[in-house]
C-alpha cells in the first residue's frame, strides 16, 4: 500500500484516510471545591436538542443551546479532517442567503471491523470506504428550521474528473473532498460543512439510548441482512435498527431505505431529547460518548463554531425538522457498463435545490394560486376566508348560515354579527380588490345575491344577508379517485417532519 502525499492511499489511488486524534476535554472542576460540575436538568434539557445530528450527523448536537462547557467537551470529543483546504473556490456555488448547508455522509467502512464484528453487523468484508448513505442537511438563515434531503446512493450522476458513475463512487475514488465537489456540482448548493458517520457508530447510538421504536407499513424478510420483521411497531437495539435502515428488500428499494432511516433519525432524536435521556448524567453522557466517538466533521466545526450555533439552534424541534428526497424518474436505468442505477427527475430536483439555495421551505403541495388568475379553476372552500352579518330584523339567520358555511368547508372566521341596518333589501357578498372570482363563486350559493366591492376589505370576504335571502346551496364534492395516482413529473416532492416520522 503506497501514500503519494496527497490523502490517497491503496491499491489503484482508493481513498483512505486516517482519523485526527480528538483533543483532550478541558477541565471543568470547580475552582474552590475541585468537583466536575454538572449543568442543571433544564440546561441539559435545553442542549440536548444538539442530538439529531448525532444519530447520522452533528447538526443534533448542534440544537442544544449550550455553554462552552459542554460544547468545548463535545468539540475535543470529535474527529476532525481536512475537507475543504484542497478545494478550489474556482466554480463553487455561492452561499446566497446566509443559510448553512452539511453534508452528512453514512460510512460503510469495513476497515475497523474485524471479521466477528463484520458478521454481527452484516456489513460484508468488501474493502475500501463507500458513502452508504447521503443526506443534504439545510439549516436556514433564521436559525429554526432543518430540512433533510435524502440522496440515493445509487444515483446515475457525472463525478468530477472520473465521469458516469454512481454518487456514493465519488467517497472511493476522492474522499470528502470529491464527494463536496460532486455534491455541489449535482445540486449548485454551496457545502459548509462536512460531517461523517461509521457503521459501529450508528449501533453504539442506538444502544446507548436503550433501543428506538421503528413502524412498518408491511413485513419485511431480509435474510441477507438477518431481518425478519412482521408489519407493525417494534423496539430495535443497534444491530436490528442498522439493518432495518439498510435494507433495500421492499419494492421502493433503494427509496423506501432513505425512508427508514429518516424514520430511525426521527426516532432517535425523539428518544434523545425525552427526560429520560435528559435528566440522568450517567446516561447523557453515555449517550454523548458513543455519538461523539463515532463522527468526523471538517475542521471549520471548532469550538466557537459549534458554540454559536448551539445557541442559535436552542429552539429547534421535532416539527421544525422536515424530511424529504430526491425525486426520481427512472428506477431502472441501464448503465454502460451494465447494471442498474437510478435517474433523477431533474426539473422536480432542481425546485428543490432552488428553495434550499433561497432558504424557502420544502413542502409537498402545490403554490397557492391567486384568485384574480384566470383559466386556474374554481376556488376551494377551505382557502376561503369569510364572515357573515345580518341585514335583517330576523333573528338566527346569521348563525344559520354559520353552520352552513362550516359544513362546506369554508373557513368562518368568526361569529355571525348584526349589520350596521337591519333592512338591507339584497344580499351582497362583499370583496377587496382581487378577490372578485372568489366573491362570484360564493355569491353562486346564496340565491340573488350580489357581489359588492369594499376597498378597506383585505382577504377576507363578507357575506351579509338580506330580506330576498331563502337558502344556501353548497358547492358540489367531487367524488376522490378510488385508486392512488403518482406525482406527475415536476409535481412537488413529498415531505413529513421528524414528528410525523415518530411511532403513534
Amino acid at each position: 500500500m503506497s501514500d503519494d502525499g496527497t490523502g490517497r492511499q491503496g491499491p489503484k489511488g482508493e481513498f483512505r484516510r486516517e482519523r485526527s486524534r480528538p483533543l483532550p476535554p478541558e477541565d471543568r472542576r470547580s475552582p474552590t471545591t475541585g468537583r466536575v460540575t454538572i449543568p442543571s436538568a433544564d440546561v441539559r434539557r435545553r442542549r440536548a436538542r444538539l442530538l439529531l445530528m448525532s444519530a447520522l450527523s452533528v447538526l443534533v448536537l448542534l440544537a442544544s443551546g449550550g455553554s462552552w462547557a459542554v460544547t468545548g467537551w463535545m468539540s475535543g470529543h470529535l474527529s476532525r479532517f481536512d475537507v475543504f483546504g484542497g478545494l478550489s473556490e474556482q466554480g463553487r456555488p455561492e452561499n446566497e442567503t446566509g443559510g448553512l448547508t452539511f453534508l452528512v455522509i453514512g460510512s460503510d467502512s469495513r476497515e475497523e471491523a474485524n471479521r466477528e464484528d463484520q458478521g454481527d453487523l452484516d456489513v460484508g468484508s468488501v474493502e475500501g470506504q463507500r458513502s452508504d448513505t447521503i443526506m443534504l442537511v439545510r439549516l436556514n438563515h433564521e436559525r429554526d428550521r432543518l430540512t433533510v434531503i435524502g440522496i440515493p446512493r445509487d444515483l446515475w450522476v457525472d463525478i468530477p474528473g472520473q465521469g458516469k458513475d454512481k454518487i456514493n463512487a465519488a467517497y472511493a475514488h476522492g474522499g470528502p473532498q470529491l464527494s463536496v465537489q460532486t455534491v455541489e456540482s449535482l445540486t449548485d448548493v454551496r457545502i459548509d460543512h462536512y460531517v461523517e458517520v461509521d457503521f459501529h457508530g450508528f449501533v453504539d447510538v442506538v444502544d446507548s439510548l436503550n433501543g428506538v421504536e421503528v413502524c412498518l407499513p408491511e413485513a419485511i424478510d431480509d435474510p441477507k441482512a438477518h431481518l425478519d420483521m412482521e408489519a407493525g411497531t417494534h423496539q430495535v437495539d443497534g444491530v436490528d435498527a442498522l439493518a432495518f435502515a439498510r435494507t433495500r428488500a421492499t419494492e421502493g428499494g433503494d427509496l423506501d431505505r432513505i425512508d427508514r432511516q429518516q424514520q430511525v433519525l426521527s426516532a432517535m432524536l425523539d428518544k434523545a431529547l425525552s427526560n429520560e435521556t435528559l435528566s440522568d448524567p450517567n446516561k447523557l453522557t453515555a449517550f454523548l460518548d458513543s455519538s461523539l466517538s463515532s463522527i468526523t466533521v471538517d475542521e471549520g466545526l471548532d469550538t466557537s463554531a459549534i458554540n454559536q450555533l448551539a445557541y442559535q439552534m436552542r429552539d429547534v424541534d421535532l416539527d421544525a425538522v422536515t424530511f424529504t428526497q430526491v425525486p426520481i424518474a427512472d428506477m431502472d436505468h441501464w448503465t454502460s457498463r451494465g447494471d442498474v442505477a437510478l435517474l433523477w427527475e431533474e426539473e422536480a430536483a432542481r425546485e428543490i435545490f432552488a428553495d434550499v439555495r433561497a432558504d424557502r421551505p420544502i413542502t409537498d403541495e402545490e403554490p397557492a394560486q391567486e384568485s384574480g388568475d384566470e383559466g386556474v379553476g374554481d376556488p376551494v372552500p377551505s382557502d376561503i376566508a369569510v364572515r357573515v352579518f345580518n341585514g335583517t330584523a330576523t333573528p338566527g339567520l346569521g348563525a344559520e348560515l354559520d353552520d352552513h358555511l362550516a359544513e362546506a368547508g369554508f373557513d368562518v372566521t368568526d361569529r355571525a354579527d348584526d349589520w350596521v341596518s337591519r333592512d338591507l333589501p339584497q344580499s351582497e357578498v362583499r370583496h377587496g380588490p382581487g378577490r372578485e372570482e372568489q366573491a362570484a363563486y360564493v355569491a353562486e350559493m346564496i340565491p340573488d345575491s350580489e357581489t359588492v366591492e369594499d376597498k378597506t376589505l383585505d382577504g377576507d370576504l363578507q357575506i351579509v344577508i338580506g330580506f330576498n335571502y331563502t337558502t344556501f346551496h353548497p358547492p358540489e364534492v367531487e367524488e376522490e379517485a378510488s385508486v392512488e395516482t403518482e406525482t406527475p413529473e415536476g409535481g412537488p416532492p413529498a415531505t413529513t417532519t421528524a414528528e410525523d416520522n415518530v411511532c403513534g
